[in-house]
């Protein structure tokens, strides 16, 4: 059976009230649940992890390794300033797929560079909780 680990970085835990206007209501526990059926209906093993922690999001990459077929990456603002996570996704040979709820690049400038994507096969961005489905369905055709 096809594991993929969904790895959420720093305030997302907060979901559901934390800038509703650009993240909607949907609490990162939603997000979970509606992943959690997508997965079960496709028959792949789902696991979830959150962290506002950046090593601890590096040692979650580095156990997936061996584990996990691959990993969707919600880095949230890690994305734009972490080397120590894009190293992490490169040394595990595992593919990655970097997701966001809102359009990064309809943002702040500094939103618009990723270290993340550079070791990516994909990005998907702007389509809130339904993008986590979507990088489901994403990693399963990488993974075909």
């Amino acid at each position: 059976m096809t594991s993929i680990l969904i790895l959420n970085g720093p305030n997302l835990n907060l979901l559901g009230t934390r800038q509703p206007e650009v993240y909607g209501s949907t609490t990162l526990k939603d997000i979970e649940d509606l992943c959690a059926k997508h997965a079960a209906d496709q028959s792949i093993a789902i696991s979830f992890q959150q962290s506002n922690h950046e090593g601890a999001l590096v040692d979650a990459i580095h156990t997936a390794r061996g584990v996990h077929d691959g990993i969707i990456l919600n880095a949230g603002a890690y994305t734009h300033t972490s080397i120590a996570l894009m190293d992490a996704i490169s040394s595990v040979a595992l593919p990655a797929i970097e997701l966001h709820l809102s359009n990064v690049h309809a943002r702040e400038e500094f939103r618009h560079k990723s270290f993340i994507s550079k070791v990516s096969v994909g990005v998907i961005c702007g389509f809130g909780a339904k993008g986590y489905t979507l990088a489901i369905d994403a990693m399963m055709d990488h993974l075909s």
